[in-house]
This record gives structure tokens, C-alpha cells and sequence, in this order.
């Protein structure tokens, strides 16, 4: 049986799965190390084949969405060094049936045009919005077949990263919660969880009633990556939580472009 691996190359973290005739295998992540060479990059995705059982030599491709461009040639010789196939960059190899209507269309990052590929497929709302909670929080906006643009805001683990590098007193905290209903914080560690959550809840919240009145029909809200369902009970404005939606995205790119056989149970 053929395989496609699929990367997603994300400034924080880079994810990978196995796309095959039924679909995605399990998905792994890996903190993103500019340091990283095509060997111990290579040597991590040949343990993740072991893991699935699955040989190099059954692996037909490589596809890969990255927005670290220090790491592009790191993966493509890890990809034609441990595995000895094609390694295909979306959308530089592969063209994106999408319409980019940003201004100056190169300023998008592929994970950004990739989701809203994803969602466009996935879903029939004349008017989508993305929302993805990585390194920075993205919105995207999606009108039929147009990408629109979207807003950029700072990430949620990010800011947490800033205001623990700043203050020497505040103590580290979990972004966990027990209710759904704001609790007044009875401890700095609750103060900041609390205030975290719920602040960056009602950011997305009111972003996406703002964003909605920009575009057409009942538009969907689909929210993926980092902490997505953590905010998904908080955020009444959210309709989807899809956490792979990049690599799903990647899998449609392949059905369609014929890289896999298609299997019409998986989407």
C-alpha cells in the first residue's frame, strides 16, 4: 500500500501524519527547532514510520505546508534521503484551488490559505470563518471560493510566554478551568488562568460578530490548532473545532490532485 506523509511546518511546533486510501494515521507533533538537519529530522519521521508500521519505501511523497523557510531544504533532503520520493510545498508545487484576493497574495502563509482550502471543502456556508490558535491567533475569512484575508492577533501560549518572561513574581499557571461562568480569582494563579481564558474568549467573540457582518449568509466559525477545544465551551460563536484542519487539508489537496486514490468514506 502507498502512503503520502504529511507535514505541517509551523513556527512553534511541526505536525505530521500518514494520508492513505482511508485517510490520516495518528498525527505527531514536534517542537520546531531551526537547528534541526535533514538527518535528525529524517531519524524522527523514520521512528514515526516504525511506529505505524509502515516502511520508507511504501511512503510515495511528501506534502508539506511550512512557513519556516529555514527549514524548506532541511525537510526536502530528509524526505529524499530517508524516504527517496518527491517532496511537493503547498502551494509552490502544488496550486491551491482557491482564490487569493489578498493584496499582495505571496504575504499568506501557506497554513493560512490551507485551512481556509480545508474548510471551503469541508463545508457549504456561503461565508466561513477560520480560526487558528497557534503561535499567533489567525482569522480567515472564506466567501464562496475567495480567500478574503483575515485579522492577526497574538496566540494565546505566546502571550503567556511574554508575561511570565517579564515578571519575575507571577508564578506559572494552567490554562484549565472548572466551570464555564468567569470566576473572580482568589489567587494569582487563578487570577491569571482565569483572566487568560475569558479574555481571550471574549476576544474571539467579538471578532467573529464583527467579521460576520463583513461577509455573506450565515457564516460558519470553525475553530483548529493549540487550544481550540480548551476555548471551543467558552466561545458560543464557535460552530466546528476541527484540530488537524492544515492536514486535512493536505489529504483533500491529494485525493484531488490524485497523489492517493481517493476514498469517498473519509470526507
Amino acid at each position: 500500500m502507498s502512503w503520502m506523509l504529511l507535514l505541517d511546518a509551523g513556527n512553534s511546533n511541526i505536525k505530521h501524519s500518514l494520508a492513505g486510501e482511508k485517510g490520516l494515521k495518528s498525527v505527531l507533533c514536534l517542537p520546531t527547532d531551526i537547528r534541526e538537519t535533514s538527518d535528525s529530522l529524517g531519524l524522527k519521521i523514520f521512528h514515526y514510520l516504525q511506529l505505524e508500521r509502515v516502511s520508507p519505501g511504501e511512503v510515495s511523497g511528501w506534502v508539506v505546508s511550512s512557513v519556516v523557510p529555514l527549514l524548506d531544504e532541511v525537510i526536502a533532503g530528509a524526505c529524499r534521503r530517508f524516504c527517496g520520493c518527491p517532496c511537493f510545498f503547498v502551494p509552490g508545487d502544488i496550486d491551491l484551488p482557491i482564490k487569493n484576493k489578498y493584496h499582495r497574495p505571496a504575504e499568506v502563509g501557506s497554513d493560512r490559505l490551507v485551512t481556509a482550502f480545508a474548510a471551503r471543502r469541508l463545508f457549504s456556508a456561503q461565508g466561513i470563518i477560520v480560526i487558528d490558535f497557534g503561535t499567533a491567533t489567525t482569522f480567515d475569512c472564506i466567501a464562496d471560493n475567495d480567500y478574503l484575508g483575515g485579522l492577526i492577533c497574538p496566540g494565546i501560549n505566546s502571550s503567556i510566554k511574554a508575561l511570565s518572561s517579564q515578571t519575575a513574581k507571577l508564578p506559572q499557571f494552567s490554562l484549565e478551568y472548572t466551570g464555564h461562568d468567569l470566576e473572580i480569582g482568589c489567587s494569582t494563579a487563578q487570577s491569571l488562568s482565569q483572566g487568560t481564558l475569558f479574555g481571550f474568549a471574549d476576544m474571539v467573540q467579538g471578532l467573529i460578530k464583527r467579521l460576520k457582518l463583513k461577509l455573506p449568509g450565515q457564516s460558519l466559525v470553525v475553530g483548529t490548532g493549540g487550544v481550540a477545544e480548551k476555548l471551543m465551551p467558552l466561545c458560543q460563536s464557535m460552530d466546528e473545532v476541527r484540530p488537524t484542519l492544515l492536514l486535512q487539508g493536505l489529504n483533500i489537496l491529494c485525493l484531488e490532485n490524485k497523489l492517493i486514490e481517493p476514498d469517498r468514506t473519509i470526507l
